[in-house]
């Protein structure tokens, strides 16, 4: 039997043991603090005949569905991204059938099809290097749990099938270095940039931050909430449009990538 390993364990290796890790499904939790400098990205995997609208989609709510890499019709793979294998290389993924949650497994080998399309949509993960070395604490990743998501009362631009809420992630930010967070990930444009909004979260839809959708309840010093729009929006979009089928990462847990997280930043 494969031996597991720990999120302690990895935290020191590169990309590649990571992956490696990953792929042999030896890891399958969460992956925030892994693979530092490395661009993490959200995942989504569906039919041929709603790829080009869910391109669209994509491209029309770039906040929430930062389009940083898309597959070849029936090909698990990413070439401009990295050494990457749709298949095996997501910790673990979940399975919609008709729009319903059905199974989550740690590989999609025998699920995969010649035409299927995979997407890989920029992440938070990728800035919050970036705001720790800001200075800015990421106390879910010092407790190593996975940031809260919500759904929220703002809504997406619909194409075809494809629409609703945003989801969004949320961090407790220090009231004094919430302008900094803000000019942090104001540079990463292809992971979600600046947040969409900040105080009050009942003004967005959100009744209760101790309940997240998806993720664990905020944990560390409370501040100033501070939302980012989140990679789930396209998983939501992508229920709403209940497709035959539709694969896509677990939250929280998401591919990681052999591409530099600062490329293009202008990080001051």
């Amino acid at each position: 039997m494969t031996q597991p390993v720990t999120f302690e364990g990895l935290k020191l290796r590169d990309v590649n043991g990571v992956r490696a890790a990953i792929r042999s499904g030896r890891y399958t939790g969460h992956t925030a603090g892994l693979a530092a400098g490395k661009l993490q990205t959200n995942l989504a995997i569906l039919p041929r005949d709603l790829a080009s609208d869910f391109q669209q989609f994509c491209i029309r709510n770039a906040r929430p569905c930062p389009l940083v890499g898309m597959t070849e019709v029936g090909s698990p793979r990413l070439p401009a991204l990295g050494d990457i294998d749709l298949r095996t290389d997501v910790p673990s993924y979940n399975i919609y059938r008709h729009g319903e949650l059905d199974e989550t497994v740690t590989d999609v080998s025998a699920l995969w099809r010649n035409d299927l399309v995979g997407f890989a949509l920029g992440c938070s993960f990728t800035f919050e290097q970036a705001l720790t070395d800001a200075g800015i604490p990421m106390h879910h990743i010092i407790a190593d749990r996975t940031v809260p998501m919500y759904r929220t009362s703002i809504e997406t631009q619909a194409v075809g099938p494809f629409g609703g809420g945003m989801v969004v992630s949320m961090r407790y930010i220090a009231a004094d270095q919430v302008a900094r967070a803000i000019e942090v990930t104001s540079a990463f444009p292809w992971a979600h940039g600046a947040p969409i909004h900040q105080g009050d979260p009942a003004e967005i839809g959100i009744a209760d931050l101790q309940s997240p959708d998806w993720g664990d309840p905020p944990c560390g010093p409370e501040g100033v909430p501070v939302f980012w729009a989140c990679g789930v929006t396209p998983q939501n979009a992508l229920t709403n449009a209940r497709p035959e089928i539709c694969i896509t990462h677990t939250p929280g847990r998401m591919l990681i990538t052999d591409i530099d997280d600062q490329t293009n930043a202008i990080l001051n």
